[in-house]
Parts: structure tokens; sequence; C-alpha cells
């Protein structure tokens, strides 16, 4: 049956008033607090990245805290001997050697014979000595006999004054040539023996003038050697202590004092830190790397190092400060040259921030501006964070 015109129109208005209805309803239960165990999406926040369960297992997360920065600086250098302590032992005399008793590397004592060498100057002065002691022996037995003559009137007053004066002369001569021969080392035993059975050592021995380690030879058996001249049979050097020489940049040669402690890495022993004090600071600066060189003493009690490896050194030149950190992993030098550190108060909602750095020691990087103690940061795992902003498509 066809409906009348008023009868349309109040159908048109009750379908109309159904659709409001309808609407308030769905924004009514929009508005309404999410059900629990569902999320909505939020709307993404510019330089932040949201991670998914599976990522955040990959992200460190620690809080800010304080830690203390030493004021120091680092320098690069070699082990070397200390010189001060190091010397060739030349053989004092002319001569060629016997036999040579050490090796490259061996530790010695003071006085420990090194080398022995066949000296024609040893022979004459064991001479002069035996020729001496025999002269004393003759004017020392003439003067014997010639005090009972005169207490008998038996000889003359001048000839009695004669064997004193000559016995007086062969007693100093016997002197010197015995001191000339201890000067070659020959000690009092052996030189009352040569004195005794009038036969000739011609052995020279050579001794260590100091304690240490023999750090050169040259000494070959038959090899000639005269005093001074190059090489030295030997070369010893005391190893308790050593040299590091360290190239220090110009700008922070001011900072550096003689007396300052250091400490020296090698590569050798990674875990170890020897320690020593600045003995030494260059006069002068390389015009061509503007580096000026830095001398060290290092103790080495267990004679560990060795010349020419490549150490470090960092030294104290100032009062330590209690500073902001993070951990180094935890900042990111992004392309711009800013640094950033990424931020996060449950895990999963990470937020790029730009801070201002200061030292850098022990693993942490000061912040001076950025961020505060207690704030959550990512400790590792920053760059991913990074790539994953720098990844995301432009809205």
């Amino acid at each position: 049956m066809p409906y009348s015109k008023s009868t349309r129109l109040a159908a048109a208005f009750a379908l109309a008033a159904l659709v409001v209805a309808l609407a308030g309803c769905s924004a009514s239960a929009d508005s309404s607090p999410t059900a629990p165990g569902k999320s909505t999406p939020a709307t993404p926040v510019p330089g932040s990245v949201t991670l998914n369960d599976e990522q955040a297992k990959t992200i460190e997360v620690n809080p800010v805290s304080l830690h203390v920065f030493s004021s120091q600086r680092t320098a690069v250098g070699n082990i070397d001997f200390n010189e001060n302590l190091s010397v060739q032992v030349f053989s004092p005399y002319q001569g060629k050697i016997i036999k040579a008793f050490t090796e490259i590397g061996d530790d010695v004592k003071k006085g420990q014979p090194l080398y022995t060498i066949d000296s024609p100057d040893l022979v004459q002065a064991e001479s002069t000595l035996i020729t001496a002691a025999g002269v004393y022996d003759l004017d020392k037995a003439a003067l014997d006999r010639a005090r009972p003559l005169l207490a008998a009137q038996g000889i003359a007053r001048k000839d009695y004054e004669q064997a004193v004066s000559d016995e007086t002369g062969a007693e100093s001569s016997l002197k010197a040539a015995h001191d000339a021969v201890r000067m070659f080392g020959k000690s009092e035993a052996e030189i009352n023996s040569i004195v005794s059975s009038r036969r000739i050592d011609p052995v020279l021995m050579v001794p260590s003038p100091i304690s240490g380690r023999i750090t050169a030879r040259a000494a070959q058996p038959g090899l000639l050697v005269q005093p001074g001249s190059a090489p030295a049979p030997y070369s010893v050097a005391d190893v308790s202590t050593m040299w590091m020489l360290a190239d220090v940049a110009e700008t922070d040669s001011p900072l550096f004092r003689v007396g300052q402690n250091v400490r020296v890495k090698v590569m050798a022993f990674p875990d170890h830190d020897f320690s020593g004090k600045i003995s030494v600071i260059g006069a002068t600066v390389d015009p061509a790397t503007h580096t000026t060189v830095v001398r060290s003493e290092v103790s080495d009690p267990k004679h560990e190092l060795r010349p020419g490896m490549f150490a470090t050194y960092v030294i104290q030149t100032g009062d330590a400060i209690n500073g902001i950190a993070v951990p180094q992993d935890g900042v990111v030098r992004e392309t711009d040259g800013t640094q950033t550190i990424w931020v996060t108060t449950d895990r999963h909602h990470f937020t790029q921030r730009t801070v201002q750095v200061g030292r850098q020691q022990d693993g942490f990087q000061q912040i001076t501006q950025g961020v505060k103690p207690g704030e959550q940061v990512a400790a590792k795992g920053a760059v991913f964070l990074s790539n994953m902003l720098n990844a995301a498509p432009d809205d």
C-alpha cells in the first residue's frame, strides 16, 4: 500500500536520529579506557623509536651515574735501556781475548768475570814486579848484614847508610810495581803468588763494573782489543729501571713536569701497568711533528720490559672531577658531528637527545650538558637505535 508523504517524512527523521545515536555510542567507546591486554597505536614522536620485545632484548639500559674523571694526558713511545745505568766494558789494556764467559741476556754481578785477555802490558808490569822484588830482597839482606857489622865497628857508617838508602829505594820500587800490577785487577793473593814463585801470569781478567744484564757482546776468542776501541767486547745494563721515550704534543708540553708520576702500558702485558716518573723533558720541539721528547724512568723489578717495545703512558696533569657519565657505547657521533644519547622510561620507547661531552676515561664518557643522573639511557645498542631512526621513512 502506498505510504503518504507525511509517513515517509517521519520515517526519514527516525532513520537520521538512529544514525546520530550510533555515532555517539562509537565516539563514547573510542574515548573509554583501553581494555586490559590491548593497546592502541601511539602517534610517532619525532626523534624517537619504538622497539618490540625481541628488539628490546638487544639493548642494554643503565641509569646515568657519576664517575670520577682524572685530568690526564696520554702519549706513545718506546722502551729503551736506562743509559745512565748502562756501561760498555772495554779492556783497560791492549791484548787478545782468551775466553769469554757470558752470553747476551745473562744476568751478572758486579765483579763477575766477563772475559780474559793475554796482555803484553800485564806481562811487562809483572816482570817489573818480579825484578823489584828481587832487588828488594838483596838490599834488605845487605842491610841486615850491615847492622851487626856497624855495631862491631866492622863497617864504615857511610857504607851502612848507603845500605839503608838502597833498601829504602828498593822497597819503594817494589811498592810501585805492586800497585801497577794491582791496577790490572790482580788480587793480593795473586800478586804474592807471582812474587814468591817468580812466575809471570799473562792472563788479565776483565770483570763487570756493575750488576745487570748483558745487552751486547762482541767478544770472540783471539780478537785483539784496545782501550776505547769500538765495539766494546761487552755491554752491561742495570735493567731494574728502564727508559720510556715518548713524543708529546707541543700543546700538551706545558702540562708536564719533572717528577710527575706516570703509568706505562706495553702490548706484551696489556693487563699490567708499570709505574715511573718523568726524569727529563726535551728542550726543543720537532718542527716537523710539533712534538717534544719526554723521558721517564720506569720501574721494572721483574725484568719484563725489553728495549724497542711499543708503549703508551698516562700522566696525571691536574685534579680529578666527579662528573655525569654514560658508557662510551651509549654515545653516538652523528653524521652532522653532534653527539647523541638515547633516553627511555620503559625500555621500549627511546628518544634521541643531543648532549655535550667532556672527558673520556675508563670506558665512560663525561656528559657536561643534556642528561641528569638517574635517567635511563641505552648503554649498548645506541648505534642500532640511531640506524633505525635514520632508516625510518619520512612522513
